[in-house]
C-alpha cells in the first residue's frame, strides 16, 4: 500500500476534485464518517459544509485542507467495506480518527486506490498537529496496516515499475501522447479489470478513453490472419492516426488472449448482474412515470453507465451497460428482456420529460464521460445544534459554478480579515 498526504489551502479544489469524479461516474463516496447523519442523507453541499465550516473555526490556520490517497496493488481484489475499514484505520492512526472526512472510491486507474479529505482543524477549534506526518505517523501505519490487512507492501509495489508507470489512464487525445504509449496506459487499466465476454463489450469501456480494437472488414488480411489491432478515437468516434498491432504491446492482447479472458469473465461476472437489475427495478418501482432521462441519471449516481446503439435511420436497437463500481459490462439482453433497450422504451413514461433518442446517443457516445447530473439540492434545516449547524447548506451555495464559488470565497476571507 502506498500512502500519500497533501496538507494544502485547497478544501474547496480537493472536495470538487472527488465530487466531479461521481459525477462522471468513475469515483464513488464510500463513506462520511463523524457525520451527525448517514452518508445517504446528506447532500453534496451538507458533505462540503461540515468540512468548510469546522476549518473557518481557526482562520489562523491556511493550509487546513487534508487530503490523503491510499493505492494498492492491482492484484488486490478489495471491496467497499473493505477499504472503508482500511480508512478508517488509517485515520485513526494518523490522528484524524475523531475528525469529520470524507472517503471516495476512484475507478480512473488500473489500481484500486481511495482518497480520504478532511480538515486539520478539531472542534475546539485547535489546529491538529500534522508535522512530519508522514515520517512520524503515515508510515507506521503503512506499514502495520500492511500486515494486518495482509496487503501487497509499498516496496514490493516498486519492483514492478511497469505495473506502476501508466496506471492513471486518461482519456486519450490524438497528438498528446506518444500513441503506443497512451493505448497501452489505457489497455493496462482496463483489460484485467473489466469483466466483458466479446469485443463489442470490451469496445464499450475503452471507447470511453477514446480506444478501439479492431478486427477490420471481414474480407481483410488482418481478420483472415487473426489478427487485432488497436486504434485512438477522435471525438466523434472516427479512428484516427495510425493503428497499432496487439503484438506490439507487452502482454500482447490479441484474439488468443482476449478469448481467455472471455472465458474466465463469463463466470467472474454472472453474481455481478443483479446490482444492475436492482438499480433498473427499484427505479421504477419509486418512480413509474419515469423518462429514460431520469432513469439514465439514477443509474450514473450508482456508477453505472448507458451506452445507447442507434441505427442510422435513429432507431434504438440496443443497450450496453457499464457497472464502474463492480466492473462488468452487459448487454441489456444478457440481463433479461425486462433491460433490454425496446423493454425498457415501454417501460419509460412517454412524457415531456422524455428525452429524444438522438439526445441519449449524444450524451453517452459522443461524451461518455460527461455526466448530466445536476447538484444535489440543499440540505433541510433542522434543529439549531452546534452539529447541525455545521451541517446546514446555505441556499446561495447551491448551483454556482465552481469559478464563481471561489472567487467569492476569497472576498469573503478579505472582508473578514479587513474588519478584523
Amino acid at each position: 500500500m502506498v500512502a500519500r498526504i497533501k496538507i494544502k489551502d485547497a478544501l474547496s479544489d480537493n472536495f470538487y476534485y472527488n465530487e466531479n469524479k461521481v459525477k462522471e461516474g468513475i469515483a464513488t463516496c464510500l463513506a462520511a464518517e463523524n457525520y451527525p447523519r448517514e452518508l445517504e442523507n446528506l447532500s453534496q453541499a451538507s458533505r462540503f459544509k461540515m468540512l468548510g465550516k469546522l476549518a473557518s473555526l481557526n482562520e489562523r490556520i491556511k493550509a487546513n485542507s487534508v487530503h490523503v490517497s491510499l493505492n494498492f496493488d492491482p492484484s488486490e481484489k478489495l471491496s467497499d467495506e473493505r477499504l472503508k475499514e482500511i480508512a478508517a484505520a488509517y485515520m485513526e492512526r494518523l490522528g484524524f480518527g475523531e475528525q469529520p472526512y470524507l472517503v471516495y472510491r476512484h475507478f480512473d486507474a488500473g489500481h484500486p486506490h481511495i482518497h480520504i479529505l478532511s480538515v486539520k482543524v478539531g472542534f475546539d477549534g485547535k489546529g491538529i498537529d500534522t508535522h512530519n506526518i508522514g515520517i512520524r505517523k503515515s508510515e507506521p501505519a503503512r506499514k502495520e496496516l500492511e500486515m494486518i490487512y495482509k496487503l501487497v507492501r509499498a516496496e514490493d509495489m516498486s519492483r514492478k515499475p511497469y505495473q506502476q508507470k501508466s496506471a492513471f489512464a486518461e482519456k486519450v487525445i490524438y497528438g498528446k501522447v506518444e500513441s503506443r504509449k497512451a493505448i497501452g496506459a489505457v489497455l493496462e487499466s482496463v483489460l484485467t479489470s473489466y469483466n466483458y465476454t466479446t469485443i463489442p463489450e470490451l469496445n464499450a469501456v475503452l471507447g470511453l478513453y477514446n480506444v478501439k480494437a479492431d478486427r477490420c472488414r471481414e474480407g481483410s488480411r488482418v481478420y483472415q490472419n487473426g489478427g487485432l489491432l488497436y486504434r485512438i478515437l477522435d471525438q466523434k468516434g472516427e479512428p484516427v492516426g495510425v493503428p497499432i498491432k496487439a503484438s506490439s504491446f507487452y502482454n500482447k492482447p490479441g484474439l488468443n488472449y482476449l478469448g481467455a479472458l472471455f472465458l474466465s469473465n463469463a463466470a467472474k461476472r454472472q453474481p455481478l448482474k443483479s446490482r444492475i437489475k436492482n438499480a433498473v427495478d427499484l427505479h421504477f418501482i419509486k418512480y413509474p412515470q419515469a423518462s429514460l432521462n431520469d432513469l439514465v441519471k439514477a443509474l450514473e449516481k450508482e456508477g453505472i453507465q448507458t451506452l445507447l446503439r442507434q441505427s442510422e435511420a435513429g432507431q434504438t436497437y440496443g443497450i450496453t451497460y457499464i457497472d464502474h463500481r463492480v466492473k462488468a459490462v452487459f448487454n441489456g439482453s444478457d440481463l433479461g428482456k425486462a433491460y433490454s433497450a425496446k423493454a425498457l422504451l415501454e417501460r419509460c413514461a412517454h412524457g415531456p420529460n422524455q428525452p429524444s433518442l438522438s439526445w441519449v446517443k449524444q450524451s453517452v457516445q459522443k461524451e461518455p464521460m460527461e455526466s448530466q447530473i445536476t447538484g444535489d439540492p440543499g440540505a433541510r434545516k433542522s434543529d439549531e445544534s452546534l452539529l447541525e449547524t455545521l451541517l446546514q447548506a446555505e441556499d446561495a451555495y447551491q448551483g454556482v459554478p465552481f469559478a464563481f464559488r471561489k472567487s467569492k470565497k476569497k472576498k469573503r476571507r478579505n472582508r473578514l480579515s479587513g474588519n478584523q
